[in-house]
């Protein structure tokens, strides 16, 4: 084994998927497998085949359907856990069992209700077992965060001994510091005789908001293999992040460790996960939140817009983005604005920005964002006849729906001076009418993203609506306001296209 390499095991469609609400089809964990596998992660840990008939047959079905990650299946410390399991890799090109037991004095006494030796003997047996049918097992130590230390190494260096290939020490509730964790991992690596023979692994909560950490002080310590949730999910607050990890081991170079992750992937996946979990990503999120790379401080902006390292120690293009996002407010500087002035086809040379920048300010400090509109009205260009002689305007908008009715939408457009009208008909208002502007457009466009926001609350709110659009390689956002959702959502669309255009 490559001492550097570091194996990532990614648990999204096991751990990530208990979540409340978060439940997949199996249909749907095969898209998300296959996008792991194209990701590059090492294992997969498809389902936990005795719990149900669904979870048995999903990790059928990706066995079948993806072929170069390992497949894992979890057990508990049990031989119907375990021909479960087997059954269920049956198709596996790579299978891996993964068993295992709790190894606190907690959980001995209050979830077993038994003592350290029978717990101890258990393991063994459980490993044995598993090893009938597969070469490959990992055996986890349930709650070893908390566990004793010199019986976690007796436990660790039995099951070694029994057949285990990979030894998981969870931080089952996210208890430990990053020290101690640490530390763990360190004592097994002096302790456990027989530790050459296996890869440590470290499985870390979130609870108290440390797993990332955890994670890492484990690799720095030894541990060779990481178990991951796209986006963090999981159990109460979640698992270690694979975003972090993989982007925390390409960031830190001196560290010397290197993963099979195409990080280019990364934001790719971290939308379909959400998307089919259910599950939005908070804006803060680091690496994949909405704001990860938008900056609306004024020092921080000028200092991006001059050298992007000043503010920014990963670069966009790195996890599948495009770019940052230098998004305008009351906090914003001059460099920003003539950066915004500048993409919207103003030539500085020609304006007086300090009495731009003084009217912007005033703007600004009656809406919390700036968009494209508003700095077209600042400029004196942002009338609702703006486009009538160049661009794309919205000049006919009907919408047809109901139940049973099938979704239907008019839009006339006028593109730089001349009126196009379609129909089309979508699984909903905003879909036909998007369809419908497809049909006049006639171009590769794809919707990336799409969020409405209500202004202040209320059935006649002023409804905000966000959307990114994917052309030829670029992003484009646009943005739309009206008491109607449909009408607010043409119009962002049609914002994103003007900018295209």
């Amino acid at each position: 084994m490559d001492n550097n390499r570091v194996y990532v095991f990614d648990t999204t469609l096991r751990d990530g998927e208990q979540v409340p609400g978060c439940q997949l089809t199996t249909v749907e964990k095969i898209i998300v497998a296959k996008e792991l596998e194209a990701l590059g992660v090492d294992v997969i840990e498809a389902g936990f085949p005795i719990s149900s008939p669904g979870d048995f047959q999903s990790v059928v079905e990706i066995s079948k359907a993806v072929s170069e990650p390992v497949i894992c299946a979890l057990t508990r410390a049990n031989t119907a856990d375990i021909d479960a399991a087997a059954a269920a890799l049956k198709y596996a090109k790579r299978k891996r069992i993964h068993t295992g037991i709790g190894s606190s004095d907690m959980h001995i006494k209050y979830k077993f209700n038994s003592t350290r030796e029978n717990i101890l003997e258990r393991a063994v047996e459980a490993v044995k077992y598993a090893r009938k049918f597969v070469d490959d097992i990992e055996f986890y130590a349930e709650d070893a965060g908390r566990a004793d230390n010199e019986y976690l190494a007796r436990m660790i260096e039995a099951v070694i001994a029994a057949g285990a290939t990979v030894v998981n020490i969870p931080d089952t509730n996210g208890y430990c510091l990053p020290e101690q964790y640490g530390a763990k991992i360190k004592y097994l690596m002096d302790h456990v005789s027989n530790i050459d023979k296996a890869i440590i692994s470290v499985h870390c909560h979130n609870d108290l908001g440390l797993a990332t950490a955890n994670t890492i002080a484990g690799v720095m310590n030894g541990a060779r293999q990481v178990e991951c949730t796209i986006n963090g999910i999981g159990e109460r607050a979640g698992n270690t992040s694979l975003e972090e990890v993989a982007m925390i081991l390409k960031t830190h170079h001196a560290l010397g460790y290197t993963t099979g992750i195409n990080s280019k992937k990364i934001y790719e996946i971290s939308n379909l996960v959400s998307n089919m979990m259910r599950m939005p990503v908070q804006p803060n999120k680091a690496i994949v939140g909405r704001n990860a790379f938008a900056h609306s401080s004024g020092i921080h902006q000028d200092g991006v817009l001059k050298h992007r390292e000043n503010y920014e120690i990963l670069n966009p293009e790195d996890i599948g983005l495009q770019s940052n996002s230098i998004i305008l407010t009351a906090r914003s500087g001059r460099h920003a604005l003539k950066h915004h002035l500048e993409r919207l086809g103003y030539k500085i040379d020609k304006i007086n920005i300090d009495e731009v920048y003084a009217r912007f300010l005033e703007m600004a400090d009656t809406k919390k964002e700036i968009t494209d509109h508003d700095l077209l009205v600042l400029m004196g260009d942002g009338n609702a006849d703006h486009y009538d002689d160049k661009g794309i305007k919205v000049t006919l908008l009907q919408v047809v729906c109901g139940d049973p009715l099938r979704p239907m939408a008019t839009v006339k457009l006028r593109i730089n001076g001349e009126e196009k009208e379609a129909s089309a008909a979508g699984n909903g208002p905003v879909n036909a009418t998007i369809n419908a502007i497809h049909a006049i457009i006639q171009d590769d466009i794809t919707l990336d993203e799409f969020s409405i926001q209500a202004m202040r609350g209320g059935s006649e709110d002023v409804s905000k609506v966000n959307m990114r659009v994917h052309h030829a390689g670029k992003s484009y956002y646009g943005f739309g306001y009206s008491t109607d959702i449909v009408n607010a959502s043409v119009h962002a669309y049609v914002d994103a296209l003007n900018k295209i255009y």
